[in-house]
């Protein structure tokens, strides 16, 4: 499913990629997550929709809930195992989810272009 994920936020020209993989990490809320930048609340939304619709699509897997589409700088897609979180840059370095997390192993996935 991570794969399918990576490529769905690709698709919408999704930004500095990168997946905390947290399966090691003692009290950790879940397995994964995958972290990603847009440009816009427009952008946002559109990478979150594309991740639920591939996803679905690809694997039969819905989400087990999301959240954040009110405002769209900060939308999470909660698939159990895996959480995906999409960002508005400022809002990405406001919050700094790699940071709190920094005993997880981080994957920098490279941009396409």
């Amino acid at each position: 499913m991570i794969t399918d994920i990576v490529e769905a936020i690709q698709d919408k020209k999704g930004r500095d990629i990168t997946i905390l993989d947290m399966s090691n990490v003692d009290g950790a809320p879940t397995g994964q997550f995958i972290i990603c930048t847009g440009k816009s609340t427009t952008q946002v939304s559109s990478i979150a929709d594309n991740v639920r619709e591939e996803v679905q699509k690809r694997t039969g897997e819905k989400p087990i809930n999301y959240d954040g589409y009110r405002n769209s700088q900060w939308i999470v897609i909660d698939y159990g195992d895996t959480m995906v979180h999409i960002f508005l840059p400022e809002t990405r370095d406001f919050y700094r989810l790699e940071d709190l997390w920094h005993d997880a192993e981080k994957i920098k996935v490279p941009d396409l272009d």
